[in-house]
């Protein structure tokens, strides 16, 4: 039995485009970076980061009662950057309203592989960490990731209550099939991103529980599940267990700008007949644009907090 190394799925967190401001392929963007606006900073949804208490363009519509576009503010010197249409209360806990989980939503990360980091970040004297991955890294390509409409793909008829596909990892071409609901984001499967002899097509069982709502801290959830199905043309069955837990909070830079997070702590483990795998990751997810960023350990990271990444991921112009 093959075991599926391309099949690897530690970015799962990555994968959940939970992205608030994030624009339909086929809305009008107000702007693309920074350098296009006044204010010179562009939000995920394609408009202006408003400047001096006016708002520039069109506010993007949420159908989430967090306030109107009016009382949006964003800092460009490093503090606290909202999507428009939204705002954040701010009240330690992020429910399933305050993402926006959804096919045909694409926002743009910057992704970097093998790269030094630090998630433990800095804390400060009233506990709460600060977390600096603005930075630009010299393997960072920029790259927009997608909530995937299921309608028409090859894999649809094996997935028949999924909400949407996900680029799992930028080193792979693999998908992550999700469901969502009240109470979770799941995932339901891994798939490669289009049908033949070498295909990957493959279940879990239950699904995975990627991000259990409502997220607030020390909230803990954990999936064992069994996968089968073909990876890359073969016939493959293994186990997977997914322990997560919010495990700190604080504020998170990213190229976009600072974000208050809440962050979610991943423990995989893998189990290929006698051979076992662990995998660390941390989601950085915060109020209206969901998750902002996350960062992947390498195979069998010993360091909860870990200092090198294979693979990091954060929002950005």
């Amino acid at each position: 039995m093959l075991e599926p190394k391309k099949v690897a799925i530690p970015a799962v967190l990555g994968a959940v485009l939970a992205v608030f401001a994030a624009c339909s392929s086929d809305d009008a963007r107000e702007c693309r970076v920074g350098a296009d606006c006044a204010s010179g900073a562009c939000n995920a949804d394609g408009t202006c980061v408003r400047t001096n208490g006016a708002e520039a363009g069109a506010s993007s519509s949420s159908g989430n009662p967090a306030g109107d576009a009016g009382d949006v503010d964003a800092d460009l010197d490093g503090g606290p950057m909202v999507v428009t249409g939204c705002v954040p209360n701010k009240d330690g806990t992020i429910t399933v309203d305050e993402v926006r989980l959804k096919a045909g939503l694409h926002a743009t990360f910057q992704v970097a592989t093998d790269e030094e980091v630090s998630t433990q970040g800095v804390v400060g004297q009233d506990g709460k960490r600060t977390w600096d991955f603005s930075q630009k890294l010299a393997s960072d390509v920029s790259t927009i990731i997608q909530t995937q409409p299921m309608s028409g793909k090859w894999y649809a008829g094996d997935f028949a209550s999924a909400s949407y596909a996900s680029k799992l990892s930028e080193t792979s071409t693999l998908l992550g099939v999700f469901q969502t609901g009240p109470g979770a984001l799941e995932m339901l499967g891994v798939v490669s991103p289009d049908d033949g002899l070498y295909k990957t097509r493959l279940t879990y069982d239950p699904p995975v529980a990627v991000l259990s709502f409502p997220l607030k801290a020390d909230a803990t959830w954990k999936t064992d599940a069994s996968v089968s199905g073909l990876a890359s043309g073969v016939i493959a069955a293994y186990s997977e267990k997914y322990e997560s837990k919010v495990d700190a909070a604080g504020v998170l830079k990213t190229p976009l700008g600072s974000f208050d997070v809440l962050r979610v702590q991943v423990l995989l483990t893998r189990t290929v007949g006698l051979l076992t795998t662990t995998v660390r990751s941390f989601a950085f997810v915060t109020e209206c644009y969901g998750t902002v960023a996350t960062v992947t350990s390498k195979d069998n990271e010993a360091n909860v907090e870990f200092t090198r990444a294979k693979e990091l991921r954060r929002i950005a112009p």
